[in-house]
């Protein structure tokens, strides 16, 4: 079967090394949160600080990362992030144990940590399109994305569980040492990799306009451009609503914690489903249509809990949405990221993935905080119906056509 298809050594590692830390972070998931919470005593003015400033400001920080990553040999950079990342999350249990923790220490840890993410990301999609045939980034990307998916089910739960008997701390710890066993992974990897080669005679990342070259090239790009605007305006919308959702079902309408954690925990098996039926859609209808269908059921999801209501149905109604949104997006997402990867030229990666992901980042906190203060006026189910309906137009920003020349199609087609 396709997704069965082998994709060798060097593969297998740095599969390895992204299973590892990300189970090591869904295991860790609103660690600092909690521990603003139970430790420091914050209140929810901090706490939301604490969430949007550490995406925000860790963009900025990596604005200057793309270029930097985009001319350095890609797996010195990814053991470098994971170390950064080590270090960084080992502060926080290392002030802790000597009670100099503060709440400033942990927005700084948190937006290191996130800027690292951007780095560690740019460099692993430019390693991965170099060691991976066209052919096979699918099956590539949808094996990542199974893998996170499997995360996001238990590491959330077994975390929860964790942090009541140990505290939130010591899964703290555990999120730091997966980063540093994603390190030592990556560096089993072995081999030679060549240093990539500068275009021109001065070097982009001293020039304060290669700063923003990855912006450039994709606005500039047919096929990246409608995808760009898309993606993240969808994970912003998906991502605003959430704690809107949280305030709804926790709150107004007296859903058990344990309630809550279902409604989300369950629906995620469909993105281990969809990720695992990527490849084999995308080899009977081809990808583009895979993609541009899974981006448009994809849309039609987050209008839903707008009407979620107490008691089972209401709880019915949330696993099911979930479900069906997570399923579209466990399709869409790598063959979406393989699509990306394969549209990018090689000497861009880097800097086109940094430029994303800043984006998004900064993104989801602008409308995180806008949303908060839409769900303060008008209430957080109007805000989700707000965002409900402007996700109904998202598929309008998705590439109508299909820029892959003919021979490419049929490489992406082919089960074998």
């Amino acid at each position: 079967m396709v997704a069965r298809r082998r994709l060798g050594r060097r593969f297998g590692w740095l599969w390895a090394a992204y299973a590892v830390s990300t189970f090591g972070t869904r295991l860790a998931f609103d660690a600092f949160a909690l521990i603003a919470i139970l430790v420091l005593h914050a209140g929810p003015t901090k706490v939301s600080v604490l969430a949007a400033a550490g995406l925000a400001v860790g963009a900025v920080v990596a604005v200057p990362l793309g270029p930097w990553v985009e001319f350095r040999r890609k797996r010195p950079v990814m053991v470098a992030m994971d170390l950064t990342r080590f270090v960084a999350l080992m502060s926080v249990p290392a002030a802790y144990a000597l009670g100099l923790l503060g709440f400033v220490q942990l927005l700084v840890v948190s937006v290191v940590v996130g800027a690292a993410d951007i780095a560690f990301n740019a460099a692993g999609g430019a390693y991965l399109k170099a060691i991976v045939r066209p052919e096979d980034l699918v099956v590539a990307s949808g094996r990542f994305e199974s893998t996170n998916w499997t995360a996001t089910v238990l590491g959330p739960p077994l975390g929860t569980a964790a942090i009541g008997f140990f505290g939130p701390v010591l899964t703290v710890v555990t999120d730091a040492v997966s980063h540093l066993l994603s390190a030592a992974g990556i560096r089993a990897i072995g081999g030679h990799e060549p240093q990539p080669v500068r275009a021109g005679t001065k070097e982009v990342r001293l020039r304060f306009g290669g700063l923003f070259e990855g912006w450039r090239y994709i606005l500039a790009h047919p096929a990246l451009r409608p995808l760009f605007l898309n993606t993240v305006l969808v994970s912003g919308l998906i991502m605003a609503t959430s704690p809107l959702l949280a305030v709804l079902m926790l709150g107004d309408l007296g859903f058990a914690p344990w309630q809550y954690g279902l409604a989300f925990g369950l629906p995620c098996v469909g993105g281990i489903i969809g990720s695992r039926l990527a490849p084999q859609l995308v080899a009977r209808f081809g990808r583009h249509r895979v993609m541009l269908t899974a981006g448009t059921l994809r849309a039609c999801w987050l209008l839903g809990p707008a009407f979620v209501r107490p008691g089972v149905a209401g709880l019915v109604l949330v696993i099911v949405v979930e479900f069906g949104l997570i399923t579209c997006m466990g399709v869409f997402n790598p063959v979406f990221a393989a699509y990306r990867l394969d549209r990018t030229a090689t000497d861009r990666v880097a800097r086109t993935l940094s430029a994303w992901s800043v984006t998004s980042k900064a993104t989801v906190a602008v409308m995180t905080g806008l949303w908060g203060l839409l769900a303060g006026i008008t209430g957080p189910r109007v805000a989700i119906a707000v965002a409900g309906l402007l996700m109904l137009l998202t598929p309008f920003l998705l590439p109508r056509h299909d820029h892959t020349p003919h021979h490419e199609r049929d490489l992406a087609r082919s089960p074998t």
